[in-house]
């Protein structure tokens, strides 16, 4: 008995072009099933380019309903995602976890969306030529979305309304810890469609979380028109590595509060501690402090002190050292890292110009700020720094596309071309010629 054990465990351990083979099969089947969603959301995209804006209103309005309705049943559905990700730190559990609060914000965004009026059709500009063609610039969406985004289950809806109220379809891929909580969610979006007449597949989730299927997705330019990739720098450059389509990104968020020579003290104290406080773990959270050394003995102690009292950890250049004694010596990295965390690096500099040239060199594009009173620095600041959004006098976490009138956003963009900043309905929308004629040829 034992000898013929022996004999079939080493028949199956050699019997490798079996196991190939069912890999082989197992790939080709996941490619399959990726491309049936391609096919249905670019089916999908061409309807939704002439629906009417009535529907996809209605479809927004019902799906805010059913989140209500369902609130119980989503939260215990986001409880087991949070009770299975025993490995995530405390920033990371806070960006997966729903609540009663946040679920109601969710339905004020999307009821928000719902008001902005219908972008598809409307005219951007128009002109009559000498010849009577009349040229107009027409708003259009931009086809298939495929986003890909990690354990915030809040993006699921904020990503699908703003895609459904700029006429696109989308393809939604959420990271693997908010599985339960994606789902839920994507139930109501479903079942909102097929109630108010949506495309059912417009919105799609994809439920399989192995990695192989970003990398299908990223193949389909032929389906997909563009992936926005939301999450960690390494998903983000696997992302721009692997795609054949346009990429809408932001690889990192190492935002700066620069405090110049005039800053008002409390103005200074609140809006750090604001920045970097009140939520660790996103993207325009501040990362770093950079003071002038005009008022490093004065202001740059109760800033220091205000951020320790709420549990940040100081991690400063040398002159920063020397003044405050809780300090921790800065690396090099410190000044170009987006810790997530509670800890914060801090730079001394001589002069508004010294600060403008070291954010623009450490920073990631993503949000900076300024504290000052005097305009001429808040402008000079404004304009030196290349960034997707200067703050003056604020906040960095009001980079944010519910903070500033676009009721939500489906990413922070830190390029240039197509989108930049918070993207919104209209950063969702590209842009066609339509020219009337009355039989017009060309001499």
């Amino acid at each position: 008995m034992v000898k013929i054990e022996i004999q079939e465990e080493r028949e199956f351990e050699n019997d490798e072009s079996l196991e190939s083979l069912e890999s082989l099969e197992s790939l080709e089947h996941l490619e399959l099933q990726c491309l049936e969603v391609a096919n249905r959301a670019a089916e999908s995209a061409y309807n939704m380019a002439s629906i009417s804006g009535e529907i996809k209103n209605a479809w927004l309005r019902k799906t805010a309903e059913l989140i209500e309705s369902r609130t119980d049943y989503i939260l215990s559905e986001n409880r087991k995602d949070i009770e299975a990700a025993t490995n995530l730190k405390s920033a990371e559990i806070d960006r997966l976890s729903l609540n009663r609060k946040r679920l109601n914000d969710i339905v004020i965004a999307i009821r928000e969306i719902e008001k902005f009026p219908e972008p598809i059709g409307g005219i951007i500009e128009s002109n009559i030529r000498p010849n009577g063609l009349e040229v107009q610039k027409v708003r259009v969406p931009l086809g298939v979305i495929f986003f890909i985004y990690e354990s915030r289950p809040n993006v699921t809806t904020d990503a699908a309304a703003i895609c459904i109220k700029s006429g696109n379809a989308v393809i939604l891929r959420g990271g693997k810890e908010a599985i339960n909580s994606n789902i839920a969610l994507a139930e109501v979006l479903s079942e909102a469609a097929e109630k108010t007449g949506l495309p059912t597949d417009a919105v799609q989730l994809v439920r399989n979380t192995d990695h192989k299927v970003v990398g299908n997705f990223l193949k389909m330019n032929d389906l997909i028109n563009v992936t926005i990739p939301r999450g960690g720098e390494s998903l983000i450059r696997r992302v721009v590595k692997e795609a054949k389509m346009p990429v809408i990104k932001h690889f990192a968020g190492n935002c700066h509060i620069y405090i110049d020579k005039t800053a008002d003290e409390k103005t200074a104290i609140d809006v750090t501690v604001n920045s970097k406080c009140q939520r660790l773990g996103v993207c325009n959270a501040a990362e770093s402090l950079v003071v002038h050394s005009d008022i490093s003995k004065t202001i740059l102690p109760q800033v220091l002190k205000q951020l320790m009292l709420n549990g940040i950890e100081i991690r400063g250049c040398n002159r920063t050292c020397e003044i405050f004694a809780q300090a921790i010596q800065a690396k090099e990295d410190d000044f170009k890292t987006e810790y997530h965390d509670a800890v914060i690096s801090v730079k001394i500099v001589d002069s508004i110009e010294e600060a403008i040239k070291h954010i623009n060199f450490y920073s990631d594009k993503h949000t900076e700020s300024i504290i000052t009173k005097d305009l001429e620095s808040a402008r000079k600041f404004a304009a030196g720094i290349d960034s997707s959004a200067v703050m003056i006098n604020a906040s960095t976490r009001f980079n944010d596309g519910g903070q500033i009138g676009l009721g939500a956003e489906i990413g922070i963009s830190t390029d240039k071309l197509h989108a930049r900043g918070p993207c919104g309905i209209k950063e969702l929308t590209t842009y066609k010629y339509i020219i009337y004629g009355n039989g017009q040829i060309r001499d």
